[in-house]
């Protein structure tokens, strides 16, 4: 079972002394709470629309990967909605991240369905194959921009440790072969993406550009790739995250009523 309030906050408390600085304890999704960085890395919508999407995809998965996991958002989010039938294994290579991922394991009463790597996605050996892949990895060539000096926002941002192109690689190797892989990618480079992803033997099954306002360019776009080739990729409509007057529109409220992002009705609330 997961942690009560006072000892979350002793845990906040001691990770705090550990780090040297401050940190946020943040609602994810039902009842999970998450140890951030209060100036590192966020949760944000990306992970959590990566998470809402592999779950239309997969909703019985039981055996789940997720790349460059972070501290830990989209797979968390995904094995909730699951339920208790699924393991997930997570890939993390930065220090700080994979310190916040195994404290949110604990926090949530997850140790003993998650199995958390600490290394380089390129280089661990996972010994599995999966039932869906997960990854939202850096945007960027490491030449398109400065580098943050946080570390953690740097190799979350940057193409340090490899691009898109390499996670599918990585998915490839331990995708069972009716599985899935799931990602996002940012909608300026969405060409990029696809080639990327289709050049390590995968086909894009279906993908779905997010906006963020009504009337807005879409600012990223989630994937759904297979290793088997179901014809021609399937673009779906736009997600709207807000209408006009600033609310979450009827899909994204919809979607909130979902506690684990998942198909309506998946650990909905009454």
């Amino acid at each position: 079972m997961s942690l009560d309030s006072r000892a979350l906050l002793s845990r906040k408390a001691e990770l705090e002394r550990a780090l040297g600085e401050p940190l946020t304890l943040s609602p994810l999704v039902g009842p999970l709470r998450i140890f951030q960085r209060k100036r590192g890395h966020r949760h944000s919508i990306d992970d959590a629309m990566t998470a809402w999407y592999a779950l239309q995809k997969t909703p019985a998965a039981r055996r789940c990967l997720d790349l460059g996991a972070g501290v830990g958002t989209v797979g968390l989010s995904v094995l909730y909605a699951l339920g208790e039938h699924a393991r997930m294994t997570c890939v993390e290579a930065q220090d700080t991240s994979f310190l916040l991922l195994c404290a949110n394991v604990e926090c949530n009463g997850f140790g003993d369905r998650v199995t958390a790597i600490h290394g380089d996605l390129r280089e661990v050996e996972i010994a599995s194959d999966f039932d869906l892949v997960t990854a939202s990895p850096p945007y960027f060539p490491v030449h398109a921009g400065t580098l943050p000096q946080d570390p953690q926002k740097a190799y979350a941002r940057f193409e340090l440790r490899g691009h898109v192109g390499d996670y599918a690689r990585i998915a490839r190797r331990h995708l069972r072969g009716d599985g899935w892989f799931v990602f996002c990618f940012p909608f300026q480079q969405k060409r990029r993406g696809v080639d990327l992803v289709s050049s390590e033997g995968f086909h894009l099954a279906s993908c779905r550009d997010i906006v963020p306002k009504k009337g807005a360019a879409p600012l990223f776009s989630v994937f759904a790739a297979r290793l088997r080739n179901d014809g021609p990729m399937v673009q779906e409509p736009p997600l709207i995250v807000e209408g006009d007057d600033g609310r979450y529109t009827e899909e994204m409220l919809a979607i909130q009523r979902t506690r684990g992002f998942g198909p309506q009705g998946t650990n909905a609330t009454d």
